[in-house]
């Protein structure tokens, strides 16, 4: 029988899906003459769904026997997962309106997927990870596609669901490997027998476990589907993509090395080190060329994918405080970025993609410019900016923990990163002016790159406040 306590733990993911049930049957009654109503419900109910955090961990960390883990952690990714998808949700309705596909069923995905990054993030035992790691990658399947009339946005689904198929069955594999040698699905099980010993079946069924937990990240080597789905997917979707579900996918990851394969620290302790300088290496030098800025945004998100793990690497309380605050930045950081992107129409208000569009904007919307410029500075990682500190935060628990050749070498190949984020600048500040792009933006996508820019230049004035949130969060898995 389930206790009251386990009900309360999954408290938010309640709350969202049945709020999730009750819009998806109000938008196939009412039709898409609903979305607007759904749009906003849906924000709220996710706002109800943050409320319920502290409520969920009231009654200790454990619920479900050890399935289901309601403790600061998971709160703390939880809170990012929420304000993010409430993000993509607030800065849809304009784009879809202007591609005649204003739908109700976008916000109903986003919480559905929500739900399972809930579970994800909160996962104590493989099963719990698997199930609401497809949870998640289900909804995402559809919203990659959700503009059917796009042959880039149903080539992007198509492409995301045939990886994403592939990368799960990865992962499943190497769930079914750590269960058969190890005897347990549960983390603190799996974490007693690997105390024992690391044989060679376990070894191999945590590098196809951390394979499939990379794809979700877009760790390099299984980054593949990234750019073409940044690109494709419709841009309120790629917002949600850069945001959320890496959120998701770096708690979880976190949570599997820590917790379940905390033991074994040294062995995958050097795949972590050598996916986090693959990412940031790759990321950097092949976004140099791109010429849309859809996938100059997805090489960087694989950039800063490996910037976080380098806190992973070090397997510190420090360390993972420095990647969980690392997310946090990055998450306003995109956020903010994709809100200026959102921007970009031309004078019909089509939707404009091209780095070279934006010569000049400086001159034509100097609003615009100042702010997808703080973002970029920030991305680059100049001070005193938060992504600055972003970045300082995963490169002094690096050192702090013995790796200061790791930690030099991602403050050298910081340099080859700033190149592309300065290029944009360059090309906004100092080009001879492209085509004007629509006079005025959208009122939300204002209100949102507006706050983000404000985080972004006060933010040292709320690193206390964030260094003591992911600290917290981070003493709960040690």
């Amino acid at each position: 029988m389930i206790d009251s306590a386990s009900l309360l733990a999954v408290l938010p993911e309640l709350v969202l899906t049945a709020g999730g049930l009750v819009l998806l049957l109000t938008a196939a009654f009412g039709g898409d003459g609903t979305a607007r109503v759904v749009n906003w419900l849906s924000v709220l109910t996710l706002l109800v769904a943050g409320l319920m955090l502290p409520v969920s961990m009231e009654h200790g960390p454990l619920a479900f026997d050890g399935l289901v883990r309601a403790d600061a952690f998971s709160i703390f990714a939880k809170a990012l997962i929420y304000a993010s998808a409430g993000a993509a949700i607030l800065l849809a309705p304009r784009y879809f309106a202007a591609g005649g596909a204003v739908r109700p069923e976008y916000p109903v995905l986003i919480l559905f997927s929500s739900v399972g990054m809930g579970m994800m993030v909160s996962a104590g035992d493989l099963l719990t990870l698997y199930v609401g790691l497809e949870m998640q990658s289900l909804a995402a399947y559809v919203l990659a596609s959700f503009m059917r009339q796009d042959e880039r946005s149903s080539e992007a689904g198509l492409k995301y669901f045939v990886l994403g198929s592939l990368a799960s069955g990865i992962l499943l594999y190497g769930t079914a490997l750590l269960y058969g040698f190890t005897g347990s699905t549960s983390f603190d099980g799996i974490a007693v027998a690997l105390g024992d010993g690391v044989g060679k079946g376990e070894l191999f069924g945590m590098v196809f476990l951390l394979a499939g937990l990379a794809f979700k990240m877009s760790a390099v080597p299984f980054h593949m589907w990234t750019p073409d789905v940044y690109e494709g997917a419709p841009t309120p979707v790629t917002t949600f993509f850069g945001s959320a579900p890496k959120v998701a996918a770096m708690a979880l990851t976190v949570r599997v090395a820590i917790e379940a394969l905390g033991p074994a620290g040294l062995d995958w302790q050097q795949i972590v080190i050598f996916v986090a300088l693959a990412s940031i290496i790759f990321g950097a030098v092949a976004a140099i060329g791109q010429t849309n800025i859809k996938r100059l945004m997805a090489y960087s998100s694989i950039n800063n994918v490996g910037f976080a793990l380098i806190g992973l690497a070090a397997a510190t309380p420090a360390g993972v405080a420095a990647t969980m605050s690392y997310m946090a930045i990055y998450v306003v950081m995109t956020i903010g970025a994709f809100a200026c992107i959102l921007q970009m129409r031309d004078a019909q208000g089509r939707p404009v993609e091209s780095i070279a569009s934006l010569a000049g904007l400086s001159q034509s919307r100097k609003g615009l410019a100042a702010a997808l410029g703080i973002f970029m500075f920030s991305m680059a990682g100049i001070p005193p900016l938060f992504g600055f500190w972003a970045k300082f935060l995963v490169f002094d628990a690096a050192v702090a923990a013995g790796l200061t050749a790791l930690a030099a070498f991602g403050i050298a190949a910081s340099v080859i990163g700033a190149f592309y984020y300065l290029k944009i600048i360059k090309t906004m500040y100092f080009d001879e002016p492209a085509t004007a792009y629509e006079a005025r933006g959208g009122a939300v996508e204002n209100v949102i790159l507006t706050a983000c820019a404000v985080v972004i230049v006060v933010g040292y004035l709320l690193n206390p406040v964030l260094d003591q949130a992911s600290a917290a969060a981070a003493a709960s898995l040690f």
